[in-house]
């Protein structure tokens, strides 16, 4: 990823920031500039707003073969995530053992290293998913 893209998109990557439409309510992540329900009737109705960072998983796979300059776990949880406020997004789950994820398990966003660019390189971060221990 270019590095002008990728400062740009900080801001919702780091805060969940999604949008609402103010036409018929539905939640886009990441942010839109119209509905992708109601299509032109939402232009200039889009309202941005930070999602709370909980949900549940929707569905998910388990990944076991990594490619070699990845450098992660293997296997590993990649689920999509229905969260509180209606929007799907797809992220790692992780701090849980593979076998112990299930469709509708509750979970909430951390902030974690996803890579770099070299050891002078930019340091890239971005949101993964956690359990919620009851």
């Amino acid at each position: 990823m270019a590095a002008p893209r990728f400062w740009r998109e900080a801001p919702s990557r780091y805060n969940l920031v999604a949008t609402r439409c103010g036409n018929c309510g539905s939640v886009s992540f990441p942010p839109r500039s119209f509905c992708p329900k109601c299509h032109r009737k939402s232009v200039g109705r889009m309202e941005r707003f930070r999602l709370a960072g909980k949900g549940s998983v929707y569905t998910y796979s388990v990944v076991h073969e990594v490619p070699s300059e990845l450098d992660m776990q293997k296997p590993y949880v990649i689920a999509m995530i229905e969260m509180d406020e209606g929007a799907k997004l797809t992220a790692q789950v992780i701090d849980v053992d593979p076998k112990d994820v299930h469709i509708g398990m509750r979970v909430r966003a951390t902030l974690r290293r996803l890579g770099d660019e070299g050891p002078d390189g930019i340091i890239h971060y971005g949101y993964k998913f956690v359990p919620i221990l009851n």
